[in-house]
């Protein structure tokens, strides 16, 4: 294997392989083997007539993703009219392991709570705890910190909800969660998502974009809240130029591969870089011109509805978190026309 260091690793492959050559064809000997990390296996147990079919287990679609809770489902004492179909909508992206935890979790939130079955609702709840994380209501915001964090989050949700085909926002809270997060917009997508277009990233990385902007807005300078967004957004920016060839100074190029492993979390495998210095710059230019764009995609959101932007932050500082409803009449006043300087999908010829 690659970075084999040690010979017993070596001689177990060797073995491994002189044993599978050994088998006798016409006795019909099946062999069968998983893997999280196909990407480190040596290439020679790949060739025809060893490991030569690869099947992968992806996570489960939706028509999966209700089977798998139909079988958890039965564990606990659920309404007899949970809408599963909605729980499954809820949760795109979850494998087997994360539903078993989730029908867990919506149990514990109705035994919390002293209901006899678990509901709907229970479900929302606990995907806002596996998603987000625990609530800390025992940290204290400042004041101004708690303002800081209601306009930051309010600009995420504007923005997401004046732009088109973006994930439809649940929830907006200013209730610390997890460990590092002072408070959350929710979104989640509704329906499962293989391809996105350009424009589709453009708008992602806008709504990551407008809590920074909110910030920009309202207050004479900005803060550290919006770390992760930007890193969110630097990544969708940067695979935009050297993965998906979405630009049109570099042309229709894929300048990386794709660096993350099968499984998130696990460490990437590092390559070289095969391009050259001037291409480097360019590549660099290329993530922030997008990200300015998307920036004052975002800016130009907020600045039009800023009326709206601070009474819906007062409101949140008020209640603390808004609901489905709130959201629902906040998308009534909101002004969706956004004049821009440039398209946000032009590349820039400057």
């Amino acid at each position: 294997m690659p970075g084999a260091g040690h010979d017993e690793k070596a001689q177990t492959l060797n073995q491994l392989l002189a044993e599978m050559d050994g088998f006798d064809p016409s006795v019909g000997i099946i062999v069968l083997a998983a893997t999280n990390r196909p990407e480190i296996l040596d290439p020679a147990l790949l060739r025809a007539g060893r490991f030569d079919r690869q099947v992968l287990v992806d996570r489960p679609d939706r028509k999966g993703r209700i089977d798998i809770l139909n079988v958890h489902l039965k564990k606990i004492s659920a309404v007899a009219d949970l809408d599963i179909e909605a729980v499954a909508a809820l949760t795109p992206g979850f494998t087997g392991a994360d539903l078993a935890n989730l029908v867990n979790e919506a149990a514990l939130v109705a035994t919390r709570r002293g209901a006899n079955a678990t509901t709907l609702d229970d479900f929302t709840q606990a995907v806002e705890r596996l998603v987000a994380g625990l609530e800390k209501k025992s940290r204290i915001l400042g004041a101004r910190e708690r303002e800081i964090v209601a306009h930051h989050e309010m600009g995420h949700a504007l923005v997401a909800l004046a732009l088109p085909q973006t994930d439809v926002v649940q929830k907006v809270s200013i209730i610390p969660r997890g460990i590092a997060a002072l408070g959350y917009t929710l979104q989640r997508p509704t329906e499962d998502r293989f391809l996105m277009s350009r424009s589709e990233l453009n708008n992602r990385m806008a709504v990551l974009l407008g809590g920074r902007a909110a910030e920009s807005l309202i207050f004479e300078d900005v803060s550290t809240g919006a770390a992760d967004d930007l890193v969110k957004a630097t990544d969708i920016a940067r695979n935009m130029v050297v993965r998906f060839g979405m630009t049109d100074e570099l042309g229709q190029v894929a300048y990386e591969p794709e660096t993350g492993s099968f499984l998130a979390g696990a460490t990437p495998v590092w390559r070289p870089r095969t391009y050259g210095d001037g291409t480097a710059e360019a590549i660099d230019h290329q993530v922030r011109q997008l990200i300015e764009r998307a920036f004052e995609t975002a800016h130009s959101i907020l600045e039009r509805n800023r009326s709206v932007l601070e009474s819906s932050a007062h409101e949140l500082l008020a209640h603390e978190t808004l609901g489905p409803d709130d959201i629902a009449k906040l998308t009534g006043q909101l002004d969706r026309h956004v004049p821009l300087s440039r398209p946000i999908l032009a590349t820039d010829q400057r």
